[in-house]
């Protein structure tokens, strides 16, 4: 074992074309450090719908060049395979750690391949490579960004012609062919031959933003904004500039690129303290909203004034806000979201006479739905752009919320005025999140057996009226790996993160309420069955 491994070690090291992760790995072998070898050479970080994520660092089970240079390998082999043989491939980029390196990387692998390559100017939104795909018609799309995982990690992320990512089973013909590189001497890599592009792809991307507002809507809502340490600023700057809005105050210590994310613990807008800079800058200058991006912003977070302070509205609350801003100027088409998001949104759709799908959870499914004209998922993703961005976009969703915002002070009027009136007219549907994060995978898959093995009969008091195993899929949706209990007055959703080391339980409540004067109470039973639910459930699941 020992000398199977420290031999596993210095093939890859022969190969390895990053002077650092070669450094790191020499020192590893030369120290006989077992432990940490056998940790990055136990498996191989495995290619799913997600693409890639991982630790950045040497081996196989990390993210680094030589897994990158497989994958995009292994990706044009895929897209040779399927009649795509000199199409092009726009290739995006965040500021992270790396993705400068990974971004080119996949480049030179492309255009060795025959096929045709094109790399963002700079580091820039998700959003922006999602549009370049269809805008530049290309056969492929590659954005490197971990979105809002912790500062280590880094990801790659694929998504096909039609502008919305990979899913099944593109995903496994593409790990099939990335598992048939024997060697990455294999692989071709030209020092030249792909283009980076100029900033004519941003700005057809800007004058599209443009799109998403009424022309003669109000413009007058003043906002606080953070980047979160990641590469939203200068287009979410330029974005409201050309809409007219006031110009953003920023929150300064998170303005500016940073791949250590010095000032959050995780850089996820929903992880405590993440808006802690935001709310002290709003204190200073009384906005009408805080609007934050994730690093790579395609998620868009807002918080609102309640009382004395600043509170986050919930995803779920801006996903509906955002369809009924829409239902309210006349739109058309599919309103979608996914199964571990409000029902309030079917409720919403069905008012207007508008069609209503739910899906898995993940853009790659919301973004296929037929006629899509609103998605939106409650980890603060929304697509209001499907013409656009077939992708959840944290520029546009801030340019929608905060044109909505301006439309309610019009009246003196705010964001949870709206959502009062969305109680009244529809129930209130109070939502929360029994989230774990473990170090130990096997916690989960552990929980998940229990949850199937023994499934509860009742939760927080409340019969459970369905329960589904989403392994054997409905007749709506795919197979999944998840639990869903209906409940008289409720819903849970159970699942394994697909992106981190995290057991998710999704819980919705809806409480009637007949007039305005009911709301405390509604909010009051609310959050009493919510704090119950969880109870019952991490005891039911062993957690």
């Amino acid at each position: 074992m020992h000398d199977d491994l420290i031999a596993r070690a210095q093939t890859w090291l022969a190969e390895d074309p990053d002077p650092d992760t070669r450094d790191e790995l020499a020192k590893l072998i030369e120290a006989g450090d077992l432990t940490e070898l056998a940790d990055r050479f136990s498996g191989t970080l495995q290619f799913g719908t997600a693409g890639l994520r991982g630790e950045l660092g040497a081996g196989p089970n990390r993210m680094n060049r030589s897994v990158v240079i497989r994958a995009a390998a292994g990706l044009a082999a895929y897209l040779k395979a399927t009649g795509h043989t000199d199409g092009l491939v726009v290739i995006g980029y965040d500021a992270r750690h790396k993705s400068a390196d990974f971004a080119h990387d996949t480049a030179a692998v492309m255009t060795g391949a025959g096929l045709r390559a094109a790399v963002l100017p700079r580091p820039l939104p998700t959003p922006v490579l999602a549009f370049a795909i269809r805008h530049l018609g290309a056969v492929a799309g590659v954005e490197v960004t971990a979105s809002h995982n912790p500062p280590r990690d880094n990801g790659y992320k694929v998504y096909l012609g039609d502008g919305s990512q990979i899913v099944p089973p593109a995903d496994a013909e593409i790990a099939a062919q990335i598992q048939a590189i024997t060697s990455l001497h294999d692989v071709p890599r030209p020092t030249t031959g792909w283009q980076t592009l100029d900033d004519s792809v941003l700005d057809a991307y800007l004058a599209r933003t443009d799109a998403v507002l009424a022309p003669t809507s109000p413009r007058t809502a003043r906002t606080v904004y953070t980047a979160m340490h990641g590469v939203g600023r200068d287009t979410l700057l330029a974005a409201f500039a050309r809409a007219g809005f006031p110009e953003p105050a920023l929150v300064a210590e998170q303005a500016d690129p940073d791949p250590d994310f010095p000032t959050v613990a995780f850089p996820n807008p929903e992880e405590p303290g993440a808006m802690d800079l935001a709310f002290a800058k709003a204190r200073e200058t009384s906005p009408d909203l805080i609007i934050a991006n994730d690093p790579d912003a395609d998620r868009c977070a807002v918080a609102v004034q309640q009382g004395a302070d600043w509170r986050m509205l919930r995803g779920d609350e801006v996903g509906a806000l955002l369809a009924a801003h829409l239902v309210a100027r006349g739109a058309q088409g599919t309103f979608a979201e996914s199964i571990v998001s409000s029902s309030l949104l079917g409720r919403i759709a069905e008012k207007a006479n508008l069609p209503y799908e739910e899906t898995l959870t993940g853009f790659k499914w919301i973004a296929r739905v037929d006629g899509l004209r609103f998605g939106y998922e409650e980890a603060l993703g929304y697509c209001v752009d499907p013409e656009g961005v077939r992708d959840k976009d944290g520029i546009t969703a801030a340019l929608l919320i905060t044109e909505l915002a301006s439309t309610l002070k019009e009246d003196d009027r705010t964001l949870l005025d709206l959502l009062d009136d969305l109680a009244v007219e529809h129930g209130l549907h109070a939502a929360d999140q029994l989230s774990v994060r473990v170090q130990d995978v096997t916690i989960i898959a552990r929980a998940m057996e229990r949850l199937r093995e023994n499934p509860p009969t009742s939760l927080a008091g409340l019969p459970v009226t369905k329960a589904e195993d989403l392994t054997r899929g409905t007749d709506k949706l795919p197979p999944t790996d998840g639990l869903r209990y209906t409940l008289d007055g409720a819903r849970v959703v159970v699942r394994p993160s697909g992106t981190e080391p995290k057991l998710k339980c999704y819980l919705e409540v809806v409480v009637p309420v007949e007039t305005h004067k009911d709301l405390p109470a509604a909010h009051a039973r609310a959050n009493e069955i919510l704090t119950s639910l969880k109870q019952d459930l991490s005891t039911a699941a062993g957690i």
